[in-house]
């Protein structure tokens, strides 16, 4: 059983990229998968489709989620992750380019852990993963590293 920490669910190669290397240049993208839609993200993560038969006991640290993208957009899979039992407690962080008020208060209300907004500039953008990967990792007590002390 291999240990997911971040499922990356973006569309853009250019910004999937410029993230995992940014992980990997830290030692923060071991165990990374990188999903290209939100329709994958919900087979991968609810183990349907091409996905079925995986374990779906095997949970991701953090999920870096982008909003604007083809099939299923990362509002209604963050809507579809926080509506499930097994889910709910799973830190989404939504990393995006979209800077609207209405996209950044639903995520929220959602349930979304952090809305970030993607940098334009290189080294903002690989700065801004690099941290966000330190924190979710390594700093951030997850709710089931709690679960696990506890038993």
């Amino acid at each position: 059983m291999n240990p997911i920490e971040i499922i990356l669910v973006e569309d853009n190669m250019s910004d999937a990229e410029l993230t995992i290397r940014a992980l990997k240049k830290h030692n923060l993208a071991n165990n990374l998968v990188h999903l290209k839609d939100g329709a994958e993200a919900l087979d991968f993560i609810f183990g349907k489709g091409v996905y079925q038969g995986r374990n779906i006991d095997i949970l991701p640290k953090v999920i870096l989620l982008d909003i604007k993208m083809p099939k299923v957009d990362g509002i209604t899979v963050l809507e579809k992750l926080k509506e499930n039992e097994k889910t709910k407690l799973i830190p989404v962080v939504i990393l995006t380019s979209s800077k609207e008020h209405p996209d950044i208060e639903k995520c929220y209300q959602i349930g979304a852990s952090s809305y970030i907004v993607k940098p334009v500039e290189f080294e903002s953008f690989y700065d801004a993963i690099k941290d966000l990967g330190f924190y979710w990792l390594i700093l951030n007590n997850s709710c089931e590293n709690s679960l696990k002390k506890v038993k």
